[in-house]
């Protein structure tokens, strides 16, 4: 018998329901249909002016339903496991079919489970909560001894742990169990009368105690203290058009929102987006190679499968400047005729599956990154971001600095604040004309945002000239 676990000790549905459920559901006319159940768990401490202010703990559990016929999905979701709720389920989800005459019954396989590329340990057992509010209290000691300017800090660390069965409609159910951990700290300094703020942050799928007993911890609690104090020393932006280097690692979340999510087979196939039907052309100038990659270990985007069971992979969405694939969930593939590449993702049981990104990032080049700033006359050197939101229709983006300098002849001179990049994601990758060998990913700090759900993702950027972008800025 198959039994899916809150913990060690409570079971909350088991095979039997899950065969009698997935038998409601299915129907002759279904192109595909699954089961999602899911337990997971998280906690959070976050400490502010000195001492833990807020400690948060929940738990989830459900089980969502599928069928998908066609274009059509039909989709529900509970948090009870009765016969009767779990029917109810199973006829909303096939509610979509016209005839619903049933298949014949079908049996579940035993758990599938893939080879590891994270731990399988819920993190919160490795660190106790005590253990945990002494760290915080470590690092806010720590950091406003590095400078006497620093007026506030706050800080969190959060751990979740979700444990996941999919049912395929073939009764084959894949096993994953998920870590996520994460820290971050935001530090205000204050110098005659003029206040700023710097964060940094990561973290990924690994356990709280590989977080939080090395040297991370303190290194993000430098670079926090570093970026408020250099916004200290920040003049205003100059505006107008000009080349612009990014910065190796975060920056490429220009690339995730500017270009990936416009290479996500749901746009594509409904033809909403700039890259639609555009496969085998020149996109991006010559070297510009863009991966998206969910089986790199323990990072934040990564997944053993996605979450209709389909393992994750690496793959190649343009490659030297030429288009050669989107970003497939199991329904946009079949209607397009491609194969899944294992991007088919959803926030929890109750909500639908969509093609999402996992870990993107572009490829390194031959450039040193010196010498793509020194090519720079006049121009901006943007080492980390902010906010930012694209018009996939368009391709239209704009996004705002956290960290970026004036060049002058070569020479990085001061930073500035408040610089916003716009461009539009197909013309940016036209005016690449550097590329630097110094491939960095993010910390682990990256969620992404769709049809309002929202799931970790990693980013990825080497060291990058872009010949031309508009600068918004405060100074003409």
């Amino acid at each position: 018998m198959i039994e899916l676990m809150i913990d060690s000790k409570t079971p909350f549905i088991d095979e039997s329901l899950l065969t009698q459920t997935l038998n409601q559901m299915l129907c002759i006319e279904a192109d595909d249909a699954d089961l999602y159940a899911e337990s997971g768990f998280s906690e959070s401490l976050s400490m502010e002016e000195g001492r833990v202010k807020h400690v948060s703990a929940s738990s989830h559990c459900g089980i969502g339903a599928r069928v998908v016929i066609g274009e059509m999905s039909g989709h529900a979701c509970t948090d009870r496991f009765d016969p009767a709720s779990l029917k109810q389920m199973a006829q909303a989800a096939k509610s979509v079919a016209k005839a619903g005459k049933a298949l014949p019954t079908i049996h579940l396989s035993r758990p599938n489970r893939s080879q590891p590329l994270y731990s399988q340990i819920d993190p919160t057992l490795s660190v106790n909560m005590a253990t945990r509010k002494a760290l915080l209290e470590r690092i806010d000691q720590l950091t406003r001894a590095i400078d006497p300017r620093v007026k506030q800090v706050f800080a969190n660390v959060s751990a979740s742990f979700e444990d996941i069965y999919i049912v395929r409609m073939d009764g084959n159910v894949l096993h994953d169990a998920r870590p996520l951990v994460r820290f971050n700290i935001s530090v205000v300094v204050e110098q005659n009368g003029r206040r700023e703020n710097g964060s940094a942050g990561g973290g990924g799928r690994y356990s709280l105690d590989e977080l939080l007993n090395g040297s991370l911890p303190e290194y993000f609690a430098r670079e926090a203290v570093r970026m408020a104090l250099l916004n200290l020393e920040a003049i205003a932006t100059p505006a107008g058009i000009m080349p612009v280097v990014l910065g190796p690692g975060w920056p490429g979340i220009l690339l995730h929102e500017a270009i990936g999510h416009g290479l996500e087979g749901d746009f594509n196939r409904k033809g909403t987006s700039v890259f639609s039907g555009r496969i085998g052309e020149r996109i991006a100038a010559k070297g510009v190679t863009v991966i998206d990659d969910g089986t790199i270990p323990n990072r934040r985007g990564s997944l053993n499968i996605d979450d209709e069971g389909t393992p994750t992979q690496r793959t190649t969405l343009i490659e030297d400047g030429i288009l050669t694939g989107y970003l497939m969930d199991r329904q946009n593939a079949r209607l397009m005729g491609m194969p899944s590449t294992g991007n088919g993702r959803r926030e929890s049981y109750a909500d639908p599956i969509l093609p999402r990104m996992t870990n993107t990032f572009m490829l390194a080049g031959e450039h040193s990154p010196e010498e793509a700033i020194r090519s720079l006359k006049h121009g901006i050197y943007a080492v980390n971001f902010g906010g930012g939101q694209v018009d996939i229709t368009s391709g239209k983006f704009v996004f705002t600095t956290s960290e970026a300098y004036l060049v002058e002849d070569g020479q990085i001179k001061t930073p500035v604040k408040g610089a916003t990049l716009m461009g539009n994601g197909p013309d940016v990758l036209k005016k690449v004309s550097m590329i630097g060998n110094d491939l960095k990913l993010d910390p682990g700090v990256g969620t992404c945002g769709k049809d309002g759900q929202s799931v970790p993702v990693g980013v990825g950027l080497p060291t990058l000239r872009i010949d031309e972008l508009t600068i918004g800025g405060t100074q003409l």
